[in-house]
C-alpha cells in the first residue's frame, strides 16, 4: 500500500483527517493547564533502557531503546487479547538518491518477497493462516510494516519481521515482475488519476527542489530502471535495528514486551551507520504560482490552493495547535466560515474545506479546495474564498466558533483511539517526523489551549503570504 501526500482530497473530511494525527486516552476538562516541557519525553531514552511512560498519566505509552539503538514504544489497549504490530525505519522518499526515486516504496514491496526461513509470497498469507492482518506504507520520511493480530501470536509476527529485517534475499526473478506492479500501480495511482496529476504539479511548484516537490512514487523513467542492486544497496543502507522503531499497540505492557524485544530484535547488530539526513532547505515560491489541468477525464471542475506552512515539529505543539483550530473554523464542515458562505449563503460551490497538513519532516502546508456549483465557474469560488479570508484576517475568530472548533477536534480525537492501527499509526509517523509521543499523548491539551489570538496569529502567518500555489483541474477545451 502506497501512503503518502499523492493526493491529499481524499483525507480532507475533518474526522478523517484528524483520526490519524489526534492520538490520547485523556478525557480532561474542557479547560486544561498546557503540558510542560514535551521536548522531554521518553522519545530520547538510552540504549538499553527500561520502559518508562512518556508522561505521568497511568494511560500514557511506555518506551524504551534497545541496546542495538532500536526504538521501542507500547501503546496500551486492553480492550480486547489483540496487538497491531508495527516497525516503522527512518527512511523515505524524501531520502532517496537522485536519480533512483521510487526507491524506498520499491523495496517496500519487495520486503515480501522472503527470506531463506520463509518463501517468497508466505509472509502475508502466514499472517492470514493464525487470524491476522498485515501490510505496510511508504511515506516521504518513512516506511513501516503492521501486522494485527491475536496477542499470543506476537512473538510469531516479531520473530518473522525481525527475520526479513536482515535476511531479505533478491533476485531478478521477484524484483523485475515486482518492478512492473509498481509502474501499474504508478499508472493507477497518478497517470489514470486527474486530480492526482494536479497536486504532483502543484507539489513541484510549492516545493521546488526540495524532495517533497515529487511523488512518492517515483518518477516514472526512473523507477523503470530500478534494479536488484539498487533495491539490495538501500536495503543495506537503511533496514537497520538503530534506524528502526518498534511500535506494539495493544493488550501488553512494557514489562510485558520487553524481553521479546530483545529477543526477537535486541540480538541484531546494526549493519550500518543510524541515519543522519542532509537535505536541502525548501524555497517557497517567490510569487504566486497557478497550475490549469485541461483531462478529457474531467466532467465538473475542481478548485485548489496550497498555502506554505511549517511542519508540526517545526511549529511547536501551540502554533500547529492553533493551524488545527484555524482549519476547523475555516472550512472544516457544515458550520464552518468557507461552507456557510459559499454554499449556503452564495451558493457558489457544491463542497468546500481547508486543512492543516503538518506531519512531513521538514515543512507543511495549509490548503483550501472547492467544488463550484453545477453550472458554477472557478473565478466565483475563489473570489468567495478570498472574502472570507480577508475577513478573518481583519475581524479575527468569535468565542462559539473557537469553542466549537476545539470541541469537534477533541471529539475526532477521542473516536481515534477505538482502531490500534490509528493509535500506532499517530505515534510513529510523529516519531518520524520529530514530534514527541509525549505531544501526541498530550494533544487534546493543546487544542483546548487555543484562543482566538493564537488563531489570528496562525491565519496571519498563512495568508498574510503571496507565495501561493494555486490548482485549477477543468474539462478538456474544445476546439
Amino acid at each position: 500500500m502506497l501512503l503518502s501526500h499523492e493526493f491529499r482530497l481524499r483525507h480532507l473530511t475533518a474526522t478523517a483527517l484528524l483520526a490519524v494525527f489526534l492520538v490520547s486516552a485523556a478525557d480532561a476538562a474542557p479547560q486544561a493547564t498546557l503540558p510542560s516541557s514535551p521536548a522531554a519525553s521518553a522519545q530520547g531514552a538510552e540504549p538499553g533502557s527500561d520502559p518508562r511512560p512518556v508522561a505521568q498519566d497511568p494511560r500514557a505509552p511506555e518506551m524504551f531503546r534497545l541496546a542495538n539503538g532500536m526504538g521501542v514504544l507500547v501503546i496500551p489497549d486492553h480492550r480486547a487479547p489483540v496487538v497491531t504490530h508495527m516497525v516503522w525505519y527512518r527512511v523515505g522518499a524524501a531520502d532517496e538518491t537522485p536519480g533512483k526515486t521510487g526507491l524506498a516504496h520499491f523495496l517496500e514491496h519487495l520486503m515480501f518477497k522472503g527470506t531463506e526461513k520463509i518463501a517468497p509470497g508466505e509472509f502475508s498469507k502466514t499472517i492470514a493462516r493464525n487470524g491476522g492482518q498485515d501490510n505496510a506504507f511508504t511515506n516521504y520520511d518513512f516506511t513501516a510494516y503492521y501486522q494485527a493480530i491475536a496477542k499470543d501470536r506476537l512473538p510469531l509476527v516479531m520473530s518473522m519481521e525481525a527475520d526479513r529485517m536482515t535476511g531479505l534475499r533478491l533476485t531478478d526473478k521477484e524484483v523485475l515482475p515486482e518492478r512492473d506492479v509498481v509502474l501499474e500501480e504508478l499508472r493507477m495511482r497518478l497517470e489514470n488519476e486527474p486530480v492526482a496529476l494536479l497536486q504532483s504539479a502543484m507539489n513541484a511548484k510549492l516545493y521546488g527542489k526540495h524532495p517533497y516537490g515529487r511523488d512518492v512514487i517515483g518518477v516514472k523513467s526512473e523507477v523503470e530502471k530500478l534494479s536488484t542492486a539498487d533495491a539490495l544497496d538501500f536495503y543495506r543502507r537503511f533496514y537497520t535495528p538503530n534506524n528502526a522503531i518498534l511500535i506494539v499497540a495493544g493488550d501488553i505492557t512494557g514489562a510485558e514486551l520487553k524481553p521479546l524485544a530483545e529477543k526477537y530484535y535486541g540480538s541484531i547488530p546494526d549493519r550500518a551507520p543510524t541515519y543522519v539526513r542532509k537535505r536541502p532547505a525548501v524555497e517557497w515560491p517567490k510569487a504566486p504560482e497557478r497550475v490549469t489541468l485541461h483531462d478529457p477525464r474531467v466532467q465538473e471542475p475542481t478548485w485548489l490552493r496550497f498555502y506554505p506552512a511549517p511542519s508540526q515539529a517545526g511549529a511547536g505543539p501551540r502554533e500547529a495547535a492553533a493551524l488545527d483550530v484555524l482549519a476547523e473554523i475555516l472550512g472544516g464542515g457544515t458550520t464552518s466560515r468557507l461552507y456557510q458562505a459559499l454554499v449556503v449563503r452564495e451558493k457558489v460551490a457544491s463542497s468546500v474545506q481547508s486543512w492543516y497538513d503538518g506531519d512531513n519532516l521538514d515543512a507543511g502546508d495549509f490548503g483550501i479546495y472547492a467544488l463550484p456549483r453545477l453550472g458554477g465557474n472557478l473565478a466565483d469560488a475563489e473570489k468567495a474564498i478570498a472574502v472570507e479570508v480577508a475577513r478573518l484576517l481583519k475581524d479575527g475568530v468569535a468565542a462559539d466558533e473557537l469553542d466549537r472548533a476545539k470541541t469537534q477536534l477533541v471529539a475526532s480525537d477521542i473516536y481515534a483511539r477505538d482502531t490500534q492501527q490509528t493509535l500506532a499509526y499517530a505515534y510513529g509517523s510523529a516519531l518520524m517526523t520529530g514530534v514527541s509521543a509525549r505531544e501526541v499523548f498530550e494533544w487534546p491539551d493543546y487544542i483546548r489551549a487555543v484562543t482566538a489570538d493564537d488563531v489570528l496569529a496562525a491565519a496571519h502567518k498563512v495568508f498574510d503570504k503571496s507565495n501561493t500555489v494555486t490548482g485549477e483541474l477543468l474539462p478538456e477545451e474544445k476546439p
